[in-house]
C-alpha cells in the first residue's frame, strides 16, 4: 500500500467492542469487496468493504475475517482468510499478503488461505447459534448490482438455513460513528493533502484555465503524497455550473468575473476529507459576490457552534435552517412574507439552500450513522451551507470537517484559507 502502516491495535480494539456486542454463541462474517468489471477484460480500481477495513485494516481482494467470541478453542475465534498467491499471480498482479503479513496487519494471529473457507465454517458452525452477515443498510444506498457479500449471504443462507441470522450494520454503523484517535489522525492526514492541494490551486487559477486542469492539479498533489486520489469525484464548478449541486463533468473553461465552486477532497488510507472552498477566477471577488460568501461563512461558524453533544441531526438541520433564513433576507433574496406563507415542508430558505448542513465523515465520505443519533465526542462531520443563485451565475459552498470534542470542536480543516480577504490576498501573492 501506498500509505503508512496504520498499526494493528486499532483493528485489535474494534475487533474487540464487536465481541461486546455480539450475543453469546454467535459467529460474524465480513467479506471483502470485489473487483469490479468495466468492459471487456477492463476492471475498475479495487475499493475494500469499509467493514472489513475497521476490522482487520487488510486491503485486498477476496478476503473474508470471521468472529467467533465463545468458540471452545481459542485459536479459532478470529479467522482470517486471505488470497493464496504464486508466483504467475506475482507477476501479473504483483505482491500479496503473505500469512505473516497478514497477522501483523491485522493482529489476526490465525491465518488461513480463503479456498479453506468452506471447510472451517463446518467446524465453526457446530459449536454456534447466530450467524451475524452484512448487508448494506446505509440509508442513500440505492445500487442494482450484486456485491461479494450479496453471494455469500446468499449462498450462506441456503447452506445453513436452521441457524438464526442477525443482522452486522447495526452494530458496525454504531461503532464506527464514534472515532478512535489513530482513525483522527489519518483523516487530519487526508486534511492535509487536501490543504496541499487547494494552495496549489490558489497559486494556479486565472482566467482562461479550464475546470478539468484545477482537478488535474488537485489531484497532483494528492497521489505525490502517497493518496490513492480523491475521496469522491471533485466538483470543480465556475460560474452557474456551481449552481449545479452534484456537477462533476469539470469541462468548461473559466471566465473573468466568476466564482468557482470547488468540492474535493483526499482520501488517505481509506479514511476521506470533504473540503468545499469558492475563490474568484480572477483573484478578486465583486462586492456582491463577497457579500454572499461572507453570508455563507456565518451560517457556517453558527452552525459548527451547533455540533456538541446531545444534538441531533434533525434539530441541527431545522436550526440551521432558522439562520439561513435571516441571512437570505439580508442579501434581498427572500423577505418576511415568503417566510410568513411558506410551506413548512419546504421552508423558503430552501429556494437557495436545498441540502442538508452536514453528514457523518470517516471510511465512507458519506459514511454510516443514523441520523437520529446523539452527537457524541469523537464523531466527525462535516459542516457545508451554501447559497446558490442561478439568476446571478453564482453558487457559494463553504465545507469544513469537524470531529466533535466533549467541550465543543475540532476544526481538521483549520489551516485551509477560507476566509474572502485571504484568499484573495493568497491569490495575488
Amino acid at each position: 500500500m501506498r500509505y503508512e502502516h496504520i498499526g494493528k491495535d486499532l483493528f485489535i480494539k474494534n475487533r474487540a467492542k464487536l465481541k461486546a456486542k455480539m450475543k453469546p454463541n454467535s459467529i460474524a462474517i465480513i467479506c471483502s469487496n470485489d473487483i469490479m468489471p468495466t468492459n471487456a477484460d477492463g476492471t475498475m480500481a479495487f475499493r475494500q468493504n469499509s467493514n472489513l477495513l475497521y476490522f482487520s485494516g487488510i486491503d485486498q481482494e477476496e478476503s473474508v475475517l470471521i468472529v467467533a467470541p465463545d468458540f471452545p478453542d481459542p485459536k479459532m475465534r478470529e479467522i482470517l482468510f486471505v488470497r493464496e498467491t504464486n508466483e504467475l499471480i506475482a507477476v501479473w498482479e504483483g505482491h500479496k499478503y503473505s500469512m505473516e503479513e497478514a497477522t501483523e496487519t491485522s493482529g489476526v494471529s490465525t491465518i488461513m488461505w480463503v479456498e479453506k473457507l468452506e471447510g472451517m465454517l463446518n467446524t465453526l458452525l457446530a459449536e454456534t447459534d447466530n450467524i451475524y452477515l452484512y448487508n448494506n443498510e446505509h440509508i442513500r444506498n440505492g445500487t442494482d448490482v450484486e456485491t461479494r457479500s450479496d453471494r455469500f449471504n446468499k449462498w450462506c443462507r441456503e447452506q445453513y438455513g436452521n441457524y438464526n441470522y442477525e443482522r452486522l450494520a447495526p452494530i458496525a454503523y454504531d461503532l464506527r460513528t464514534v472515532k478512535e484517535a489513530r482513525e483522527i489522525e489519518l483523516m487530519q492526514t487526508a486534511c492535509d493533502l487536501t490543504d496541499q492541494g487547494f494552495r496549489r490551486i490558489l497559486a494556479y487559477t486565472k482566467p482562461g484555465v479550464w475546470e478539468y486542469e484545477l482537478e488535474a492539479e488537485f489531484l497532483h498533489e494528492f497521489i505525490r503524497n502517497k493518496s490513492k486520489g480523491f475521496a469522491y469525484t471533485p466538483i470543480i464548478a465556475g460560474g452557474g455550473n456551481a449552481c449545479v449541486l452534484h456537477y462533476i463533468e469539470n469541462k468548461d473553461q473559466l471566465k473573468d468575473g466568476d466564482v468557482i465552486l470547488m468540492d474535493v477532497g483526499a482520501e488517505y488510507a481509506n479514511y476521506n476529507a470533504d473540503m468545499t472552498r469558492c475563490i474568484p477566477v480572477n483573484g478578486r471577488f465583486t462586492q456582491r459576490q463577497k457579500d454572499v460568501y461572507n453570508a455563507v461563512l456565518r451560517v457556517k461558524n453558527e452552525a459548527t457552534a451547533l455540533l456538541t453533544p446531545g444534538n441531533s441531526i434533525p434539530g441541527y438541520h431545522k436550526e440551521v435552517g432558522n439562520i439561513m433564513t435571516k441571512e437570505l433576507i439580508g442579501l434581498g433574496l427572500i423577505d418576511q412574507t415568503d417566510v410568513k406563507n411558506e410551506d413548512p415542508s419546504w421552508p423558503a430558505y430552501k429556494k437557495y439552500f436545498m441540502h442538508g448542513t452536514s453528514h457523518h465523515i470517516g471510511l465512507d465520505v458519506h459514511d454510516v450513522a443514523s441520523i437520529y443519533t446523539e452527537f457524541k465526542a469523537g464523531m466527525v462531520f462535516t459542516v457545508e451551507p451554501g447559497i446558490y443563485i442561478p439568476g446571478e451565475n453564482l453558487g457559494i459552498r463553504l465545507e469544513d470537517d469537524l470531529v466533535i470534542t466533549e467541550n465543543g470542536q475540532h476544526n481538521l480543516m483549520g489551516n485551509i484559507p477560507i476566509e474572502a480577504e485571504e484568499i484573495e490576498e493568497l491569490m495575488n501573492s
